[in-house]
């Protein structure tokens, strides 16, 4: 890892629409913050390319916030929440962490913010704790059980993660199913079906919708049972989506919820706060079939050339960040 100052810091910025660049920062550990030198992170691709684009709508940009973001929506703004680095103070030095932090070589945290990563899991693969809690979150929201006959809409990096969680239930039957052919492979490796949208299953138990499309959503109410539930956990910041609810929506009584990230289902709030929720999601991180969703990896200092490309391929899954 290249020597810095340390005082300083250097971060991405988005700093207009589609435009990037990396700016110094100064870079002070305060009482009670941790030092780290980040060896990852994590691109999360519907969420940032949506905000490149500058499409957070005015009436959430306070819930949309980052922990460790600076500057204020549109632009300019330091955003991103999924970064592992090597922990250089207090007891815990040497140690790799995971933290809700933007894409930044070095870092000056609160301690409470920094989760060790637990054994087995690589700091390469950490990156994905972000979208593993997000997708706990939504399999909560479905209330999948055993048995179920799952189908999930759209396999970007939640939606896969929330297939792979409830294809580990026993006896459900699992379908992942996405526009690219290429995704059955994906499917694969993390032990569930696969299927192109034409051939998506019907009557099933429970339907995710993770494609943030509306004929992925028309899709998953198509594909849900008698009475079902579709969970829609995409997010469409300011576009507009048309759903038809006419056909059989009222007569089939299904069930259209929505998964709010950052707030689980009443009947676990009490008991998840986000660190409980984050460290669960790290020791799931342990299974190697996860390694699917790394789709690629680009070096910090050539990421501002690339960045847009990585963010308008539909082919990205998580794409990592590697601070050397």
């Amino acid at each position: 890892m290249e020597a810095r100052d340390a005082g300083s810091a250097r971060a991405l910025w988005i700093v207009g629409p589609g435009a990037v660049e990396i700016r110094d920062t100064p870079l002070r550990a305060g009482p009670g913050e941790v030092e780290l030198a980040t060896r990852f992170s994590g691109i999360s691709r519907g969420t940032e390319a949506l905000v490149l684009r500058g499409g957070v709508p005015e009436g959430e940009r306070a819930r949309m916030r980052a922990p460790l973001q600076e500057g204020e929506f549109p632009w300019p703004v330091k955003y991103g929440y999924a970064a592992v680095g090597r922990i250089l103070s207090g007891a815990a030095a040497g140690r790799d962490a995971f933290v809700l932090a933007p894409h930044q070589d070095r870092l000056a945290v609160p301690g409470a913010m920094v989760l060790p990563l637990p054994a087995g899991v690589p700091a390469g693969r950490a990156v994905l704790a972000s979208n593993m809690e997000t997708a706990l979150n939504v399999v909560w929201d479905g209330g999948a059980a055993p048995g179920d006959r799952i189908a999930v809409i759209g396999a970007g990096v939640v939606g896969a993660l929330a297939a792979w969680l409830c294809g580990r239930m026993p006896g459900a039957a699992v379908t992942l199913i996405d526009l690219l052919p290429g995704r059955a492979a994906l499917a694969a490796a993390l032990g569930v079906g696969f299927a192109l949208p034409e051939d998506a299953p019907e009557g099933c138990d429970l339907v995710i919708h993770a494609s943030a499309s509306a004929a992925g959503l028309a899709t998953a109410l198509a594909a849900a049972g008698e009475e079902a539930r579709v969970v829609e956990a995409s997010w469409y910041g300011d576009r507009a989506v048309t759903l038809g609810l006419g056909g059989g929506f009222h007569s089939r009584r299904l069930q259209l919820v929505s998964s709010q990230v950052g707030m689980v289902p009443a009947g676990r709030r009490a008991r998840w706060p986000l660190r409980r929720r984050l460290e669960a999601a790290l020791r799931l991180l342990a299974d190697p079939a996860l390694d699917a969703l790394i789709s690629g990896e680009t070096d910090f200092g050539d990421l501002p050339a690339r960045y847009g490309a990585i963010l308008d391929d539909p082919g990205t899954l998580c794409h990592r960040i590697a601070y050397r």
